[in-house]
């Protein structure tokens, strides 16, 4: 991208002090570059799942904190934090000098979304249809689903912090968590909890005091995320959708400025208020993702049945084909890839996107009411893992850097 870029690696040699807590730091930055928390978590969780499962159910589902438990504890307040710093990375790749600006350069990623929604579904109906079993069509939503935390993980374990396919993929990735809550609300609704439009009112007043905050010069990150992310948080809990995403609507306007020299903690001259909130929280949302895995990733492994290679397929092959094809078509359209990505990028990012895993997990617990079909479907979702190990494959195969 014509700029200087500052390695974790570089940083930490001429940065960091050789004593001991320039040591426990450097170790502690390899665990969060190698993804070791989320990892840990999910082997964890399997493990425990596996042997204790009474326990493990008890322990995600019992009040923790009043009427908190360790699921929404995760689930719907943590991890705004981790889709927030998501947000950070596509702020800055749409600013002068990201990856994705001019903004005409971030329509390829959505574009690419609708093929990593379309493709996938459209393979599972028709593995459906030819085989002959209607009562496995209500799965059709499950392979549709992207995990965006492993997407991420795997990503920057492939290509490293600052690659421009990490804020392809991000974007790929909210936008079809955006997508998936569409479906979910639209075919697989709860009776108990349907979806109430009129709560996202409050996502609307959440972003305009965002903008209101801005407009005053609030140098502070934290007004934006007490008063404007609360709101966004609200809308989105009381309108019976995922309020994980309140703070992709809040952080894009905080002040920034232009990425010029990144690293993983941000410009060392940048003190802006979007930079610090990355700066302070981005070691906490690495390491909590510990949490994020024990949370969701308790499957019981169980045998195998039809629907579990229906959604392996749909996920690995459906997925990374509908994405490459529509973001090839979108290159056609004369909607440029990001800087710094090709057509080999692009096909490892479809593969990177086919780990649906949690999210798709979830997606399963809401398509099916039998318990052998749901089962089925959620270790085809768990196998979907063997996606990362592809990507990496195809991105050595294919000399990308």
């Amino acid at each position: 991208m014509g700029q200087s870029i500052i390695t974790q690696e570089t940083f930490r040699h001429h940065f960091l002090p050789d004593g001991t807590i320039g040591a426990v730091k450097r170790r502690l930055d390899l665990i969060r570059e190698f993804s070791i928390p989320i990892l840990a978590g999910v082997a964890a969780a399997l493990v425990w799942a596996n042997l204790h499962p009474e326990s493990y159910h008890h322990f995600k589902k019992d009040p923790l904190l009043g009427p908190i438990n360790f699921d929404f504890l995760t689930n719907e307040i943590f991890m705004v934090f981790f889709f927030g710093i998501a947000a950070v990375e596509i702020t800055l790749g749409l600013l002068p000098g990201g990856s994705l600006n001019p903004p005409q350069k971030a329509v390829n990623p959505l574009l690419a979304t609708l093929g990593g929604v379309a493709g996938p579904a459209l393979l599972y109906i028709g593995l459906d249809l030819w085989l002959g079993l209607p009562e496995l069509m209500r799965g059709w939503g499950i392979p549709t689903a992207t995990d965006i935390a492993l997407a991420w993980l795997t990503a920057r374990l492939i290509f490293g912090l600052g690659h421009p396919i990490i804020a392809f993929l991000l974007l790929l990735a909210i936008a079809d968590d955006a997508l998936g809550l569409i479906i979910i609300a639209l075919f697989y609704p709860d009776p108990a909890h349907p979806v109430n439009p009129a709560w996202l009112a409050l996502v609307g007043a959440g972003m305009a005091a965002a903008l209101g905050l801005r407009w005053l010069g609030t140098a502070s990150y934290w007004p934006y995320l007490l008063v404007g992310g609360t709101l966004a948080w609200t809308g989105l809990h009381e309108a019976h959708l995922h309020p994980a995403l309140a703070l992709v609507c809040i952080v894009p306007f905080l002040p920034h400025r232009p990425p010029r020299w990144r690293f993983s903690t941000g410009d060392p001259g940048d003190r802006s208020p979007l930079t610090r909130f990355e700066h302070e929280w981005r070691a906490v949302v690495d390491f909590g993702l510990f949490l994020f895995g024990l949370s969701n990733a308790g499957v019981a492994v169980t045998g195998t049945g039809t629907g579990t290679w229906m959604v392996l397929a749909s996920l690995v092959l459906g997925k990374t084909a509908g994405i490459f094809l529509f973001g090839w078509l979108a290159v056609r359209a004369g909607f440029p890839l990001p800087n710094g990505m090709r057509f080999g990028h692009l096909l490892v990012a479809g593969l990177i996107a086919g780990i649906g895993f949690t999210v798709a997990i979830f997606v399963a617990d809401a398509a099916f009411a039998d318990p052998g079909l749901e089962a089925a479907a959620k270790m085809g979702a768990m196998l979907s893992l063997a996606a990362a190990p592809l990507a990496w494959g195809t991105a050595r195969l294919l000399k990308l850097k």
